[in-house]
């Protein structure tokens, strides 16, 4: 009886907390012609699983603090248990008082082939190569939970981005492509030496000025956290000065575009003059976007 009382006292301890990740993982076939084969729908449900169920960090997150996010898998063409695909991973963080959420990661990983075979076991080792599958996924998941923090506190990604990292590093002896210098800038190991290195520094400062500083006290203050929105995404272009049109500024971008739109067309005006033109300079691609701020 005492051993049970001990049980229910740790289980309910436990209940409300969870893993890091509230993560939709979708598999797509079409463009092999046998998107009906069970190996697809055992591969989205296997990622499911291995994404949502492995604990990612040392931190205990409660049901409502899980980071929700997507993967979109894209098969290509597949042989035996050589897959080619690409990979779209976007996230969102909760936005203060509100019931919105703020997209903060939107990349497209076009260096995805794998080798799979159905019903594997998908074991993530923090400091060994396991396969090219189980690097990509963790790759982007401390991307994921590096850029979240970094939203919430001032340099809070420090650990993820170093563990990015350190996947990037063991990843190479597999000799796929997106690990190396040499295959590219816009490639993973281009995207996580930009976070890091100094050249770029404005990209974290940006990202918790934007989101702790801006959208949390919109709940409260909506014409103060637009003007310190607008300050905020005038300090890239000094990122943009030193490597103008860098992968790490597109990809910032490709997921807060669409939302600095929002913002700037709706609600109490501000001068913003200097944002719109800022804006047009360091992300000239979304020039449509911009054209509907209005001030």
């Amino acid at each position: 009886m005492r051993n049970l009382i001990v049980v229910l006292i740790i289980c309910l301890g436990l209940k409300g907390y969870s893993q890091e990740l509230n993560c939709n993982v979708v598999v797509n076939a079409e463009q092999t012609g046998n998107e009906n084969f069970p190996i697809f729908k055992t591969l989205e449900k296997q990622l499911t699983e291995f994404i949502n169920n492995t604990k990612w960090t040392k931190k205990t997150f409660k049901d409502q603090e899980r980071i929700n996010c997507n993967m979109f898998i894209n098969i290509i063409n597949y042989s035996g248990e050589n897959f080619q695909a690409t990979l779209q991973v976007q996230s969102s963080r909760p936005i203060y008082g509100s019931s919105l959420s703020s997209p903060i990661y939107n990349f497209n990983d076009k260096d995805f082939n794998f080798k799979y075979l159905e019903f594997q076991n998908l074991i993530y080792n923090a400091t060994q190569f396991e396969s090219n599958l189980i690097s990509v996924l963790a790759f982007h998941i401390n991307m994921i939970l590096g850029i979240d923090a970094d939203s919430f506190e001032a340099k809070g990604g420090d650990e993820y981005y170093k563990q990015a990292q350190i996947i990037t590093n063991y990843s190479q002896q597999g000799n796929f492509k997106g690990w190396k210098l040499e295959d590219g800038l816009q490639s993973k190991f281009t995207l996580i030496d930009n976070v890091l290195s100094p050249t770029f520094k404005e990209y974290r400062t940006v990202l918790y000025s934007y989101h702790r500083s801006g959208l949390d006290i919109m709940s409260k203050d909506v014409k103060a956290g637009k003007e310190e929105i607008a300050t905020s995404l005038i300090t890239l272009q000094a990122m943009n000065s030193r490597r103008p049109n860098s992968f790490l500024l597109r990809t910032f971008f490709d997921a807060k575009a669409e939302e600095i739109e929002q913002i700037f067309t709706d609600g109490p005006n501000v001068n913003i003059a200097s944002l719109k033109e800022t804006l047009r300079r360091i992300a000239p691609m979304h020039n449509s976007k911009w054209q509907n701020i209005k001030f």
